[in-house]
């Protein structure tokens, strides 16, 4: 843990920040670029027709709408548990980019399921526990901003990011719990044709670097709000 703890100085996270940023920002690129030509380039499948290309852009988003909450739970732990110093400002910086992928991801299985489902939306237990983390990210959200006393707020979000991270092993296995008409898991399973892959691998890499890049410019960002409104109270 000693390493973790040397980066939540807020001056060893700017310049850890700093110099890996260009570098995560021109992996982003380069991995959403190749990932949408190539997404857009391969054969129809035999099943789904052109509406595979859906795969590339809802999956990925769903993926990584998760991940981040993922890490503004961990994020949470080590505020309760370790006073991460960074950690309320990492946990709270994740929440908006998060709450995107989230919207990102209904808004695309919605459009993908109409075509294969005939209707837009059901309340199957995958697509009503996914829905009910957008809920979450924006309730998350909401209470940050509804207590004045940071102090009193980041612990109140902490303990409501921790209790709520249960909706994320639901998500993940709620196909296989429950009768849903939402497909099982397919890439993990070996299902998805061989064609598909490195597209689906270079959308999953740069939909994950464009969170990382984000959360660490959101980050560094409170970092300097943090330090001008220091400033502006002791002038």
């Amino acid at each position: 843990m000693n390493w973790l703890f040397r980066y939540a100085n807020p001056h060893n996270f700017m310049r850890l920040s700093g110099a890996v940023l260009p570098f995560t920002a021109i992996a982003t690129a380069i991995c959403l670029a190749a990932g949408l030509y190539f997404s857009f380039s391969v054969p129809p499948d035999y099943q789904q027709g052109t509406t595979i290309t859906m795969l590339f852009i809802h999956v990925p988003a769903d993926v990584v709408a998760e991940l981040a909450y993922g890490a503004i739970a961990v994020c949470s732990l080590l505020s309760l548990v370790w006073r991460h110093p960074l950690s309320d400002t990492a946990a709270r910086a994740a929440a908006p980019f998060g709450a995107l992928f989230t919207a990102l991801g209904l808004i695309t299985g919605a459009l993908w399921g109409k075509p294969m489902w005939g209707t837009y939306w059901v309340w199957d237990a995958r697509l009503t526990s996914f829905l009910l983390l957008l809920f979450l990210y924006l309730g998350y959200m909401a209470l940050w901003n509804a207590i004045e006393d940071e102090t009193r707020a980041a612990r109140a979000a902490a303990i409501l990011a921790l209790v709520s991270a249960i909706n994320l092993p639901i998500i993940k296995f709620s196909v296989d719990w429950w009768s849903t008409l939402h497909q099982g898991e397919t890439i993990m399973a070996g299902k998805l044709a061989p064609v598909y892959l490195p597209p689906f691998l270079l959308m999953m890499a740069g939909y994950t670097l464009l969170f990382l890049t984000l959360w660490m410019i959101r980050i560094r960002t409170a970092i300097v709000e943090r330090r001008a409104r220091n400033l502006m109270v002791s002038a």
